[in-house]
């Protein structure tokens, strides 16, 4: 087991493990972390607790310091900077007209490198970009492509149910979601209805999966021929939450019944 402690750098951005390094602070805090790309300001997400060392994806790093007044001037004139790159990397694109868009820049707080990050629909060859970027502002750049949904994220917006999305309020990962997880759920498969705003299937098609699965353990598939006590059918529906599904059964009709009871 290994301790470590839980930081993110984005309100409701994903949240990384660091080792708390003997530093004390408290949930909020803002901190300075050390990570791959140079010291970064962070807030402290959760209180440090402990995990079992194979479930770390990479090597850990430390919580440098509680941020300074120093470190918070700094990360301000960060943030002025940061406007101006994107000016300046915009202008560029423009420039050499390459397809894509610059959602934002990102300074790291030692400045050690500008990070910025687009959305292109295709792979785009931005070796000349960076090269200008990079004598320009004397540091080190990094160009990264994100998808639709960390766009949604950025934005924000409302859902389909009139609330604000789900990835803009608190998501932090962005989990795997499938159509089977629709079809489970005995959604219509209809695009308007199980897409969200980015065109993407619906992140909370996964918070419910795992229930519809369990429910639907003993009950057959739609168009399955089963044998009851008032002879063969045809199961027509089935409705995972009560347990229950429909069999239509020559010269009877439609029967309604309940799923075997587990008893374990």
């Amino acid at each position: 087991m290994i301790q470590v402690v839980g930081v993110r750098f984005k309100e409701n951005g994903k949240v990384y493990h660091f080792s708390p390094n003997d530093v004390e602070f408290n949930v909020n805090d803002k901190v300075v972390v050390e990570t791959e790309r140079g010291l970064q300001l962070g807030i402290i997400a959760t209180n440090p607790y402990e995990i079992e060392d194979h479930n770390l994806k990479s090597a850990l790093s430390k919580v440098i310091r509680i941020a300074t007044e120093e470190d918070l001037k700094q990360n301000e004139k960060n943030k002025e900077n940061e406007k101006k790159a994107l000016k300046k990397c915009r202008d560029l694109v423009r420039k050499y007209k390459l397809n894509m868009y610059i959602i934002d820049a990102n300074y790291t707080l030692d400045r050690s490198q500008l990070f910025f990050r687009f959305m292109a629909d295709e792979r785009v060859d931005f070796r000349s970009l960076a090269k200008d970027l990079a004598n320009f502002y004397k540091t080190r750049i990094e160009l990264r492509q994100i998808g639709v949904r960390d766009k949604a994220k950025e934005i924000g917006g409302y859902g389909s149910c009139g609330r604000p999305l789900c990835c803009a309020k608190f998501l932090s990962d962005f989990d795997s979601v499938s159509i089977n997880m629709a079809k489970n759920q005995n959604i219509a498969l209809n695009p308007t209805k199980i897409n969200g705003v980015c065109g993407r299937l619906l992140c909370c098609l996964k918070y419910e999966d795992e229930c519809y699965q369990e429910c639907r353990k003993g009950l057959p598939k739609v168009g399955k021929k089963v044998t009851t006590d008032q002879g063969e059918g045809k199961v027509m529906s089935i409705d995972v939450l009560k347990g229950t599904y429909r069999v239509n059964i020559p010269d009877v009709g439609i029967v309604d019944l309940e799923k075997e009871k587990d008893e374990s």
